[in-house]
């Protein structure tokens, strides 16, 4: 009597819990509004909805703030956009660029306020047979979400191996899972220049699940009441 109505919750929980674990989330990307160029002591500040963002690391002479100058296409959209993320960075838009080595140290974005499950954009990282890398803290898991060829360079997308982000020119997006304020990480290897954005959800609370989700659950719940007013 009890099998069928414990496997419909089973069924349920796990449908529940992958519809409300893979919706693309509208992202807002950083406005950077002013940086000063340098190999280790650069600095870049924006805003990010109404949390402020503020780097520290290298910077290189050719990152674009406000949107002026770009040279960074961030298309096409379907490199930049994928999985959990929505949209990739507004074309020709803002970017930091690096160019990575051992001479440098490590870069750290820093928020003002918590944000939630944070994302990166990530360009050009990398060339045709010269790779580099993102090396991220243990602490600051995350997950490929999109990846291909750039409208500059072609390419394709980049790849991860625990806590180490490659490429070879290698183009697309991670999210970070957790509440974070800073995140971390170096660029042991030179390269002419990649580089790189950051985005939000837009909120310091989980996402809400999407309509869908509730539809989903709904008629699950009334299935398994069905269910049990057979049984009885």
């Amino acid at each position: 009597m009890t099998k069928p109505i414990t496997t419909s919750l089973v069924f349920l929980m796990a449908v529940f819990l992958a519809s409300s674990s893979v919706c693309a989330t509208p992202i807002s990307w950083t406005d950077w509004t002013a940086f000063t160029a340098g190999n280790l002591t650069g600095t870049a500040t924006g805003t990010v909805g109404a949390v402020n963002v503020s780097y520290a690391g290298q910077v290189g002479s050719n990152s674009v703030v406000n949107g002026v100058g770009g040279n960074t296409s961030w298309l096409p959209a379907s490199t930049f956009s994928g999985g959990t993320v929505s949209n990739g960075p507004a074309p020709n838009r803002d970017n930091i660029t690096l160019t990575g080595g051992t001479a440098t140290g490590v870069n750290t974005i820093t928020f003002s306020s918590a944000v939630v499950d944070p994302v990166m954009a990530i360009w050009s990282l990398g060339a045709g047979g010269v790779p580099a890398s993102f090396v991220f803290l243990p602490s600051e898991p995350f997950a490929i979400q999109s990846g291909g060829p750039s409208v500059e360079f072609g390419g394709s997308s980049i790849t991860a191996a625990g806590n180490i982000v490659n490429g070879i020119e290698g183009n697309g997006t991670i999210q970070f899972f957790g509440t974070f304020t800073q995140i971390s990480w170096t660029n042991p290897q030179f390269e002419s220049y990649y580089a790189f954005t950051v985005g939000t959800a837009g909120t310091t609370a989980p996402a809400v699940p999407e309509p869908g989700t509730y539809i989903t659950l709904g008629t699950g719940l009334f299935a398994i009441f069905v269910l049990i007013r057979r049984h009885a």
